[in-house]
């Protein structure tokens, strides 16, 4: 990936929805095995607390701009970054692709009957789609080589990874050995947006890059989390004032 930027020591990748479906289903394609980050300033902001979970992120295959936040920095740093590539929209035009590539999609996270209800919407939506399995994220530590041997008997060439950030990361890394040929993707909370779950926010928020304030304003126990984006905001400011980013392709 030739066009990249640092953002607080960081990797982003700087693609497209369009072009980051062509690079996951190119790795899907060649087996070899991949971790795709949706990357947002929440994770920005945890990685440069930890410095394992930084390595992680720094490690994966591909890193797309999944926050207002990351977009607006990669802007202002001269990127032509044209829009956000959000776990939703990914997993859509994903199921789309893989029904003509034949690929097997495995849905792993969220609670139960969550992600059997996310694949039941992406088969009504994506006639053909094959739904190589679906398990929720309360697996126990004793269970995990059962879920593990499950995804690779199913034959799924894409992993859905819907466990929260920074576990769903950290799952991937940790157990890329054991799914060969696999492309695992960390997905956070789109489950419940796919299973109806959870409303999206609507297509006038989105555009106006207001989706995280519409999930504030809809779910206030979310203030917390919000709390990252004042930390990412001061951090970038610092950044810029003491150092020299570092960016390739500029």
């Amino acid at each position: 990936m030739s066009r990249q930027l640092t953002i607080l020591g960081c990797r982003l990748d700087l693609v497209d929805a369009s072009e980051a479906v062509e690079t996951i289903i190119a790795l899907a394609r060649r087996g070899n095995g991949a971790q795709i980050i949706t990357l947002g300033t929440e994770m920005v902001v945890a990685a440069r607390r930890d410095p394992s979970f930084l390595a992680v992120v720094n490690a994966s295959s591909l890193n797309v701009c999944d926050t207002v936040g990351l977009l607006a920095v990669a802007r202002l740093r001269g990127a032509s970054l044209r829009e956000r590539v959000t776990g939703v929209e990914l997993i859509d035009a994903l199921a789309a692709r893989s029904v003509v590539e034949k690929f097997g999609i495995y849905l792993l996270g969220g609670a139960p009957d969550v992600a059997s209800a996310a694949a039941a919407a992406l088969q009504a939506r994506y006639p053909g789609l094959r739904i190589a399995g679906t398990a929720d994220g309360y697996f126990r530590l004793e269970e995990e080589a059962r879920v593990l041997n499950d995804i690779r008997e199913s034959g799924a060439r894409i992993v859905l990874v819907g466990l929260g950030s920074p576990r769903q990361e950290f799952w991937l890394a940790q157990h890329s050995a054991e799914l060969p040929g696999v492309v695992g993707i960390g997905i956070g909370g789109s489950f419940d947006v796919l299973s109806g779950r959870v409303a999206r926010a609507p297509r006038a928020w989105r555009t106006l890059h207001l989706e995280w304030l519409y999930r504030l304003v809809t779910e206030p126990s979310r203030w917390r989390r919000q709390l990252a984006l004042p930390t990412f905001v001061w951090l970038v400011i610092k950044e810029q004032l003491f150092s020299r980013p570092s960016a390739k392709g500029y």
